[in-house]
């Protein structure tokens, strides 16, 4: 039977695609900036990174959707953005949209998509996962991406070598 777990280790040459919401910059950039500094502390260097802003969170979606057609040539794509709760339902709209359609393009695409798009209750609650007390969610969604690659990387071999459906 085999046993099959993604690790931290980058696919040799894997390329990533950090997508970020302008919208609440003090948030998204320290959210890229941790994105990018796990990136480079695992040895993947910045010519393996491509950064791509995108006005919002709503945006998001959309412009992964169009890295990702095709082909992966992302081994995966990392989405950061951040949602602050106001008077309105817009809010619920866009948190809940921009999170539906990212888990639809990375089925649709078949590349992974890191989901680092937070959605807070308040600016506070914000930068506290950002870089504060609650960590920095860009790093967080880095390490998914790093070990979905890995991951997949290992699924193809083994379905090519024959033992997974």
């Amino acid at each position: 039977m085999a046993h099959l777990e993604g690790d931290l280790r980058s696919p040799e040459n894997a390329r990533y695609a950090i997508v970020a919401s302008r919208w609440n910059p003090s948030i998204t950039d320290a959210l890229v900036k941790g994105a990018r500094d796990t990136f480079a502390a695992h040895d993947v260097s910045e010519e393996q990174i491509d950064v791509i802003r995108v006005p919002g969170a709503w945006e998001i979606p959309q412009a992964i959707d169009h890295l990702t057609a095709g082909g992966p040539r992302y081994a995966a794509v990392i989405a950061l953005g951040c949602v602050v709760r106001g008077d309105t339902r817009h809010y619920e709209q866009v948190a809940d949209g921009c999170s539906n359609a990212l888990m639809q393009v990375s089925l649709k695409n078949g590349v992974p998509v890191a989901n680092g798009v937070l959605a807070v209750e308040a600016h506070e609650d914000a930068q506290a996962r950002a870089g504060g007390s609650h960590g920095n969610k860009g790093e967080e969604a880095a390490l998914v991406a790093m070990e979905m690659a890995n991951l997949l990387t290992q699924i193809v071999s083994a379905r090519l070598g024959g033992f997974v459906g």
